[in-house]
């Protein structure tokens, strides 16, 4: 008995500890992007994966149990029929951004809480799953200039905000091979835009146009996973993933205003308010997905796989305007390897390394050009020390990502990035019955 108690208290303390760490990182969450694409849309769409499957490029749709560590693929529920173990995952991200235009040059860094999500079993061929993660991400700040006869006019653009996603997935295992879930997810927060049209000179009168768009609504994504065997040792699993095309409520607030400003730069009180919609309701139609992956792999030693992804963007529209967005697809291809990972002579052989390649057409075409984004990542899972005969196993999963968006053609904005993910994992045999002799 006084065992359960002490294994009761660790876990208490370890929620506990998880609530923390989410207070804390959301107290901090700002403005969690600075680019200029992020105002097309919905912002950035950041896809559902933690990091270790960003590691592998963003390999996940045909991802199930890797080296017997259950981790949390919310990007194809049916993977959830795999785990045997509570699983709880929380993490947060920072990324550093250098944006080019011509000769001009800026660098920008921000950090956010980026997931927490739990998984448990619930029967011996399914389980269920549960967090929040972010959807898409808004932010941006810059300016353009243009001259009317001999007066200098300034274009100014800002955002931000974005949104999350919370989920409640459940996954089944039919036989040996075949898996399938589904994810009931709420879309929530906040899209704010601003453009403003600025005369270089004391007391001229400046238009300003600042909408609000808050969102909350409901939708749902689907998968499926098959696996059969190739030789005594070798896995193949075909996996199908997507989501509907679902409408969303949102409440706009619109506000079109004249203001000056003083000597010194300083924007003073609007002198006028020309047009304003005021919480009027109005709806956001999300994008028809579909994710076709595969992976090979040997059970505890390695996973290679691939994934071909594709977003009906065409028609998607927010407040009835779909804003010139175009078809998207994209492609992954990555892998894990684990030397030895049950190894007692050396912690070197125990960690998986991971790699992986991507490459996205994104929804984005500005001046006939569009705008396509690849990368590479490279990561690592480190496992923690566990206590002799504990049913507990930790890890700690490290992903670094280096690419670039957009392109210096046409006079438009090149992106390279470096963004770093941090992840902590728990497996452990909670809500287990006991028997007591």
């Amino acid at each position: 008995m006084k065992l359960l108690q002490i294994k009761m208290y660790r876990r208490i303390n370890y929620i506990a500890a998880i609530l923390v760490l989410v207070c804390g990182f959301g107290a901090q969450a700002q403005v969690t992007t600075s680019s200029p694409y992020s105002r097309y849309g919905l912002g950035n769409i950041k896809g559902s994966l933690l990091p270790q499957f960003r590691a592998m490029g963003g390999i996940s749709t045909a991802v199930g149990k890797v080296t017997g560590f259950n981790n949390i693929n919310m990007q194809n529920p049916a993977s959830y029929a795999s785990i045997n173990l509570t699983t709880i995952d929380i993490g947060m991200s920072a990324g550093t951004t250098n944006l080019t235009r011509g000769n001009l040059s800026e660098s920008s860094f921000n950090s956010t809480f980026s997931h927490l999500a739990f998984a448990a079993p619930v029967t011996r061929r399914s389980a269920l799953s549960f967090g929040i993660l972010p959807y898409s991400d808004l932010g941006y700040s810059y300016k353009s200039t243009t001259k009317v006869d001999t007066t200098t006019v300034n274009q100014l653009y800002e955002g931000e905000g974005g949104l999350s996603k919370a989920y409640l997935g459940y996954g089944y295992r039919f036989g040996d091979h075949l898996r399938i879930g589904g994810n009931l997810e709420y879309i929530f927060g906040n899209l704010q835009t601003t453009r403003a049209t600025e005369f270089q000179s004391v007391g001229a009168l400046n238009a300003k146009l600042q909408n609000k768009n808050s969102v909350a609504g409901l939708n749902y994504s689907y998968g499926i996973q098959y696996d059969f065997n190739v030789g005594k040792k070798t896995l193949v699993t075909l996996g199908y993933s997507g989501s509907t095309s679902g409408k969303i409520n949102s409440t706009q607030s619109f506000f079109a205003t004249q203001y000056t400003r003083d000597q010194d730069g300083n924007e003073n009180t609007a002198i006028d308010t020309l047009s304003s919609i005021n919480n009027g309701k109005s709806s956001l139609t999300l994008p028809l997905t579909h994710n076709f992956g595969i992976a090979i792999q040997e059970n505890d030693k390695w996973l290679i796989g691939a994934d071909f992804r594709m977003s009906k963007w065409s028609k998607t529209s927010i407040n009835g305007v779909n804003q010139g967005l175009q078809d998207s697809w994209g492609a992954s291809l990555g892998g894990q390897l684990t030397p030895d990972a049950y190894s007692y002579n050396s912690y070197l052989k125990r960690i998986d390394y991971r790699l992986g390649l991507n490459y996205d057409k994104t929804y984005i075409q500005i001046n006939n050009q569009d705008i396509k984004q690849m990368g590479a990542s490279l990561g690592f899972g480190f496992p923690l020390p566990t206590a002799t005969g504990g049913t507990a196993f930790y890890k700690i999963n490290f992903t670094t990502e280096v690419g670039q968006r957009g392109t210096l053609n046409n006079n438009l904005v090149k992106e390279q990035y470096i963004n770093f993910h941090l992840g902590f994992t728990l497996n452990d045999t909670w809500f287990r019955k006991y028997r007591v002799d």
